[in-house]
């Protein structure tokens, strides 16, 4: 009601016309994969959305182009248009790059889909929430800041805390031990099925079926 307050008053639509744009933003999506650019961070545990996000858009047949701030793949999936994004602006930054999307696109916030690592998550272990802080993550910090909230959905993959005092940014910078890409290459189908289940089933039903996982 308040979508169509605004575009009534603003543009002067009709109801009906508003319930139809309305229900366009609906089916558009966007899919944010944190992790920083460069070849050095390619295979570290904070570049774990990276990952995700391109094994999602292989999955689905899409490819990325470099556009304005990060890497961007258009999906159709079901009737429903997809975008994901790899922002480029480094880690500390993302916020600016999903934050630009977003308003570019039209996409409403509970269709906002951000992949992350999380270090307070046991290694492979995925989390998904419609809300919550930034867990003393500067990707998700910097997304809370330029939006004003922690309320927005997002997926956390566990790499777990097997660091020593004062080595947390070494840690998750750090690369896979071939124990860990074993099992991290088996949880990425899992990923990304939870991803589409996000955009086919919607939040509350992908929590119910992938957390803890």
């Amino acid at each position: 009601m308040i979508f169509y307050a605004f575009l009534k008053k603003t543009f002067g639509f009709s109801k009906t016309q508003s319930t139809a744009i309305e229900n366009n933003l609906m089916k558009k999506f966007l899919i944010v994969g944190l992790g920083n650019i460069g070849e050095k961070y390619h295979n570290t545990r904070h570049n774990i959305g990276f990952k995700i996000a391109d094994a999602f858009v292989k999955e689905h047949g899409g490819s990325f182009e470099t556009e304005k701030l990060g890497d961007i793949a258009k999906l159709k999936i079901k009737g429903k248009t997809v975008l994901v994004l790899k922002p480029n602006t480094y880690m500390n930054l993302s916020g600016k790059a999903v934050k630009y999307w977003m308003q570019k696109e039209n996409i409403q916030v509970e269709n906002l889909l951000v992949i992350t690592d999380d270090l307070n998550i046991d290694f492979g272990k995925l989390r998904i929430k419609g809300k919550g802080s930034s867990g003393g993550h500067n990707g998700l910090k910097d997304i809370q800041d330029k939006f004003n909230t922690g309320a927005y959905p997002r997926f956390r993959f566990g790499v777990g805390s097997d660091y020593s005092k004062g080595r947390q940014v070494d840690y998750v910078l750090g690369e896979w031990t071939p124990e860990e890409e074993s099992v991290m290459i088996e949880r990425i189908p899992i990923s990304v099925n939870a991803v589409t289940s996000f955009i086919n089933a919607g939040l509350a039903n992908t929590m119910n079926e992938f957390n803890g996982k």
